[in-house]
């Protein structure tokens, strides 16, 4: 399994991580900073119970996503990530990976970086990529590094005064392999020392049925038109150096190999040891480090008895490279930051007063409406569509009040007659709000989110509800009925005419057209009838994807749209009974039914 490096040069890394791993996603975005680019390699994390998590870019914070799982990423970015990192636990590395390898169409390879992963499970990937030009590195593997263009995993370390090595961004001509992942840095770190430059290096792990065999990452060098000399560092135990003397003696590795295999001290053992690595057994005597050395070196392969006389032939390698990379001066204190306690997306304050969504508050506020600005701001980003400026504008007017008899307006005005304050009396009004008043609109949104994406039949969807005996969150109200319906639903209908589609507020339709005959008040309310509407402007004008939409539920987007204007009308009325000044309420006796309970 070769791996086509120069795709990858020539590629904008796109990154996913299969699990979450901090410091290797900061060592990632540390690498990629420091690299000059003008965003991070890492797109998204998969990881359970989390929305985002906060990484260093440079010396500032950023929000990098999180999913549960890939049905719940974008289907913009799915088709953009081309390389993942799993650096999930062994049982879980399986799994993950397939699911990952077979969900994203444009996906190039990835890295493993588990140890402990059961053989048969390595197998078992194996044959998944087997017919799929996909390349896959580890388990156990600290990663791939391609110097100023990628770095997929721990390799070249994880700590800032590690990644200030000039060697990690300036292209050379010495590809380097190792098993191991310390012995890895530590090549980087010898190549380094000497002034010279690696075209890419990676560590393909000590198990012993690695994804890529060290074969396969010499046949890589050999392909790759940046490589002229290859460094290997082999150990004792497995047979994988016989097959590249095959290779050499064939004539299909021409380039010059530096190679060392680690372990001889074996030899000298009455049985053989086990060393570190699961692969470093030697099982016979054809697995010993002497004799994997001796079999190299009779095919023309340059080789090291010692580990001193290895570093003179890498010192030996002539360099090609011309460029000069210097880390810059301002950035070599990163291993001295410290997050923030809290982050905002939303706003922030500079030395000319407050920027709002990333525009001067001033100017934002001369130039756009209202409407304009709450919704870009609930949205957590500028709105593109002049619908979704306009409807928000009327839900805001619509949803003001509702007269003094509904259970928010009450509780503000009977908590204004006792005395208190205006932000207690809106709190008690506040507090009221959930699924019977005024919540149900995020509720909605869910029912007819969940409706549409499964495409399930209106009479299906109610007798489901019926038959968990829960209500339909936009359907039924107190006062009105189908014949007599409420003005403010007829309203926002009517408004709905502009757009293409409608099918979030067609399917609504289609609930209350069966729910209705069963009770003439199971009508659409004003909190369906806005769920379903913003849903069709989100969707069809703002361009959010079902995946994107369910976020929006998760967060109570919707029920915002209830609660703003909704805020006015309880301060109005808390307002007002200050002027009145009727005094405390007390609720007549004959208002109360005093029942046994059974």
């Amino acid at each position: 399994m070769s791996i086509n490096i120069n795709k990858i040069r020539s590629s904008i890394p796109q990154i996913i991580m299969i699990g979450d791993y901090p410091p290797i996603i900061q060592s990632i975005m540390d690498y990629d900073f420091l690299c000059q680019k003008e965003s991070p390699s890492i797109q998204a994390i998969i990881g359970a119970n989390k929305r985002g998590q906060r990484y260093f870019w440079g010396k500032k914070e950023i929000l990098i996503p999180f999913y549960n799982n890939l049905d719940e990423t974008p289907n913009h970015l799915n088709d953009r990530i081309n390389l993942f990192l799993n650096v999930t636990s062994a049982r879980r590395v399986n799994f993950t990976s397939e699911i990952t390898v077979n969900a994203l169409k444009n996906i190039m390879g990835g890295v493993i970086f588990a140890e402990n992963i059961p053989e048969k499970n390595t197998l078992g990937l194996l044959e998944i990529i087997k017919n799929k030009d996909i390349f896959l590195i580890g388990p156990s593997s600290v990663g791939l590094l391609i110097p100023g263009k990628l770095k997929l995993g721990a390799i070249g370390g994880v700590e800032p005064r590690q990644l200030y090595n000039p060697v990690l961004y300036n292209p050379g001509n010495i590809a380097v392999f190792s098993a191991s992942g310390g012995m890895t840095n530590e090549l980087i770190n010898i190549v380094s020392g000497f002034g010279k430059r690696i075209s890419f290096c990676l560590s393909f792990g000590a198990d012993r049925f690695p994804l890529t065999t060290p074969v396969d990452a010499i046949l890589t060098a050999e392909n790759d038109p940046k490589t002229t000399h290859i460094v290997y560092f082999g150990e004792l135990g497995g047979t994988d150096e016989y097959e590249i003397v095959k290779l050499v003696r064939s004539g299909k590795i021409k380039k010059p190999i530096i190679a060392y295999i680690g372990g001889s001290i074996s030899d000298h053992f009455p049985t053989p040891p086990q060393f570190g690595h699961a692969k470093a057994l030697a099982k016979d005597k054809l697995e010993t480090a002497k004799e994997k050395l001796e079999a190299l070196k009779r095919s023309g392969v340059k080789t090291a008895s010692s580990f001193t006389e290895y570093v003179k032939l890498i010192k030996s390698i002539p360099d090609v490279s011309k460029d000069i990379f210097a880390v810059d001066v301002n950035y070599l204190d990163l291993h001295i930051r410290k997050k923030a306690l809290f982050a905002s997306s939303i706003s922030k304050e500079t030395p000319s007063g407050v920027e709002i969504l990333g525009e001067d508050q001033l100017t934002l506020s001369k130039n756009n409406s209202f409407s304009y600005i709450v919704s870009s701001m609930l949205l957590g980003r500028k709105i593109r569509s002049k619908e979704l400026e306009e409807f928000t504008d009327l839900t805001l007017k619509l949803l003001v009040d509702n007269g003094p008899s509904v259970s928010g307006a009450l509780n503000t005005i009977i908590t204004a007659r006792a005395g208190k304050d205006l932000v207690s009396s809106l709190a008690a009004g506040l507090l009221t709000i959930g699924k019977r008043f005024g919540g149900s609109v995020n509720g909605a949104a869910d029912n007819w989110l969940n409706g549409v994406s499964s495409n399930i039949n209106a009479h299906d969807f109610v007798e489901e509800f019926a038959k968990n005996a829960k209500i339909i969150e936009g359907i039924g109200h107190k006062k009105y009925r189908i014949d007599n319906p409420d003005p403010r639903v007829i309203e926002l209908v009517k408004w709905s005419t502009k757009l293409k589609s409608g099918k979030f507020l067609k399917f609504a339709r289609s609930i209350e057209a069966i729910t209705s005959e069963k009770k003439a008040n199971l009508i659409l309310n004003v909190d369906g009838a806005m769920a379903a509407i913003f849903l069709d402007i989100l969707s069809e004008k703002e361009g959010f994807s079902l995946k994107e939409l369910k976020e929006l539920t998760k967060v109570e987007f919707f029920n915002a749209f209830f609660v703003i204007p909704r805020s006015v009308g309880f301060i109005a009325h808390y307002l007002d009974q200050e002027r009145l000044d009727e005094g405390l309420f007390r609720l007549p006796t004959e208002e109360i039914s005093y029942v046994k309970r059974p």
